[in-house]
């Protein structure tokens, strides 16, 4: 179906290889230029070496720079002790006012005749029951 491809390339040939075989020349010529620049003016390319490590510097502490963020997790306590009471003792609490609301419920559906303050505590009541409901794991 499909032919396989033999490659008989040298193994010691490698991408840098290849680029500096095709691009040799070009490499030495910029070689030659910077050697001469520097042999011609040795003061000027110090100096020039000195302010670009003193811009590097400057611009490292402004610019460069970025604040290490603030790490706001503070290191809990792991106690499984305490976790563990807490959740009981949130637990108690939502039995007891679930245990409380309901006889609220009951007492004023057990009424004949309901008042409008009557409506808005059950209102009230059933949102209250509702919401300890959706609170529990």
């Amino acid at each position: 179906m499909w032919k396989k491809i033999h490659s008989n390339r040298d193994p010691r040939d490698t991408l840098y290889s290849e680029i500096q075989k095709e691009f040799a020349p070009y490499f030495t010529m910029v070689s030659n230029v910077g050697k001469r620049l520097a042999a011609s003016y040795p003061k000027i390319m110090f100096g020039a070496m000195i302010f670009l490590m003193a811009l590097s510097l400057v611009l490292s502490f402004t610019v460069f720079s970025h604040p290490d963020k603030v790490k706001t997790n503070t290191l809990k306590k792991v106690n499984p002790v305490e976790d563990g009471f807490d959740q009981i003792m949130r637990a108690t609490g939502n039995i007891r006012e679930t245990l409380h609301l309901k006889k609220m419920v009951d007492s004023i559906s057990a009424k004949k005749q309901l008042t409008g303050a009557d409506s808005t505590l059950l209102d009230s009541t059933l949102d209250r029951l509702s919401k300890i409901h959706q609170s529990l794991p």
